[in-house]
């Protein structure tokens, strides 16, 4: 199955999509949601997160449950990789130029309805605060845009070789990636109940065991956290409240708000959407009311709570407590609430009820037991001891509960048309070899398998001229900072670079990758070498030779060797923007 190379708009799709699987841009993730659980398996194939399982960090985790298991790869992601999402790392595009590619097969108008750099505004708080000077665009023209590129582990982890990094790093589409293939790997966690969300502006995951579990950038979220109300977990919230899911990608398939065609399983996905609306929801007991409080602190002046001490009644303001939570190791739930107290200063204290402020206790009291009660419930009840309090700012402080507590995803429509699709079987007990080969062995019956190789840039085993396309056509970083010098100067650069790959076997960095991390195999540093020559001088014609340890790049009169250790024969020429790959005998 190899990418179609034709002029039609059909054929221009497929040879973007194919292309597309070793930049995997956001935007190109939105429009071939197909590459995304792609890139979950290919990090699944990688040596790099297999050998995650010999770290002592994880000795016996297959011994421990699932609470243990996740905290325990939370806290090794944290230590290992940062988020990055610097618009240098990958360079800058236009949407011009972005618009000119998908234009042919794709709606542009809906892209400017779901992506953020092309006019989407769902979520208010990046427009509240402009979203290009937010991301550093201001000081470009508002045509120009980040190319935000999805890394694989291996690009992830070799972020320890760049300048200014001591660890491996990735934006939010990268981690949730890492997340999903770090669970299955390391935490045993079956692919079936793992499930990628894509919103405009950000990627998550939720895993559908037990009460279910979000993970977000490198931090998770369980249920319970969803709604503590502190500021972390207000991040963490921002995406499903106020912006539409625009992509569901699963082991069986992937389903997106804009196509009317889904190839996710209709019940995996029913089971998904009922499990996440369920954590996205709670009845509203005395500890969520005062998560709430904390979560939006203008109501806590409404509040006092009182206490005894020494056998006397003692009144404090609600918001002079939370004020204490944040140097203390306690907080006020009942749990813990008299050891927060014993840590207050005499003198903040009140003799006589505060005027004006609701008793704490008095609210409290309305929830008997557990099971908390329902919205409704609790403004009836709540309405008996607010006297004084407006009725506007008692709408606004329910209508908030409301959201607190409830919070309604916007995912795509369960009405599509369903495809069945050929996925990989694999399990947990699989070793990487067995999964490797299942892998490997439905290419020619499976666009999934078959987009998994190219994500996995299995060289030996896909076609390359998509591969050459997108290292010509999309890799501007390369030219950013040299820009300005010769050839030669380049080839010198290149030539003090280690000879060593950040991909294993016969798999091939991109252009970008080798400038970023400042080494590569032959065939990859004559690549970036030919992609400098292409922006420096268009439609000059390349030719590169690979002859097993051999590369030699032909430029004009000229010869520029290199040295391989990845055991090509291939005979790659370029010219602009048409493409050709012979096999040497």
């Amino acid at each position: 199955m190899e990418p179609e190379t034709t002029g039609t708009p059909a054929g221009k799709r497929q040879m973007e999509k194919y292309s597309s699987a070793f930049t995997l841009s956001d935007m190109e993730i939105f429009i071939f949601p197909d590459l995304f659980y792609p890139l979950v398996l290919a990090n699944i194939m990688s040596p790099l997160i297999w050998r995650w399982r010999d770290d002592p960090w994880f000795a016996d985790i297959e011994k421990k449950g699932f609470t243990y298991k996740v905290n325990r790869i939370k806290q090794y992601i944290i230590q290992n990789y940062v988020f990055n999402l610097d618009l240098a790392t990958w360079g800058l595009t236009t949407k011009t130029k972005e618009i000119e590619r998908f234009s042919e097969f794709f709606d542009i108008e809906l892209l400017r309805q779901s992506n953020a750099l092309f006019g989407y505004e769902g979520d208010k708080y990046y427009f509240d605060i402009d979203i290009r000077k937010h991301f550093g665009l201001d000081r470009f023209t508002t045509d120009v845009i980040p190319y935000w590129k999805t890394e694989t582990v291996e690009a992830m982890t070799a972020f320890r070789y760049r300048e200014n990094f001591t660890t491996g790093a990735g934006e939010c589409v990268s981690l949730a990636s890492l997340y999903a293939a770090a669970m299955f790997v390391v935490g045993k966690i079956p692919l079936e109940k793992i499930f990628l969300i894509a919103t405009p502006l950000h990627s998550q995951n939720f895993i559908t065991e037990k009460e279910g579990l979000i993970t977000n950038n490198r931090r998770i979220v369980t249920r319970n956290m969803w709604f503590n109300g502190t500021s972390l977990t207000e991040k963490a919230r921002r995406a499903l409240e106020n912006e539409k899911v625009t992509v569901v990608a699963h082991i069986s398939g992937h389903i997106h708000t804009v196509y009317n065609e889904a190839t996710i399983d209709p019940d995996s996905y029913q089971m998904f959407s009922s499990k996440l609306k369920a954590f996205l929801r709670t009845d509203i007991t005395d500890l969520i009311f005062i998560n709430f409080l904390r979560f939006k602190q203008k109501y806590k002046n409404l509040f006092q709570y009182m206490c005894e001490c020494s056998g006397k009644k003692r009144y404090i303001s609600l918001e002079k407590m939370f004020e204490y939570e944040h140097t203390s190791k306690y907080n006020l739930s009942k749990e813990t609430r008299a050891s927060l107290v014993n840590e207050i200063e005499g003198d903040e204290f009140h003799l006589s009820p505060i005027y004006g402020k609701i008793m704490l206790n008095d609210i409290e009291d309305i929830f008997c037991d557990e099971r908390g009660c329902s919205l409704d419930e609790f403004r009836t009840e709540f309405t008996k001891y607010s006297c004084g309090v407006s009725e506007a700012f008692l709408a606004g402080m329910f209508e908030d509960l409301e959201k607190f507590t409830v919070t309604e995803p916007r995912l795509p429509d369960s009405e599509k048309f369903y495809t069945a699709e050929i996925t990989p079987s694999i399990s947990t007990d699989n070793t990487r070899e067995e999964i490797i080969k299942t892998v490997t062995g439905l290419t020619g019956k499976s666009e999934m398998a078959l987009l998994t190789m190219y994500v996995y840039r299995q060289m030996d085993m896909i076609d390359w001229i998509p591969f050459i396309k997108a290292s010509m056509e999309r890799n501007p970083v390369c030219y950013s900072e040299l820009e300005s010098m010769l050839v030669d100067e380049v080839y010198g650069i290149l030539g003090k670079m280690p000879d060593e790959s950040i991909y294993d076997s016969n798999r091939l960095a991109l252009p970008d990758e080798v400038w970023n991390f400042k080494r590569g195999d032959g065939v990859e540093k004559a690549l970036m070498l030919a992609d400098f020559i292409g922006m420096k001088y268009p439609g000059s014609p390349v030719h590169i030779e690979i002859s097993d340890s051999r590369v030699v790049l032909r430029y004009r009169t000229e010869e520029y060797p290199f040295h391989s250790t990845k055991g090509f024969r291939k005979l790659i020429s370029i010219s602009g923007k048409v493409y050709g790959v012979k096999d040497l005998s």
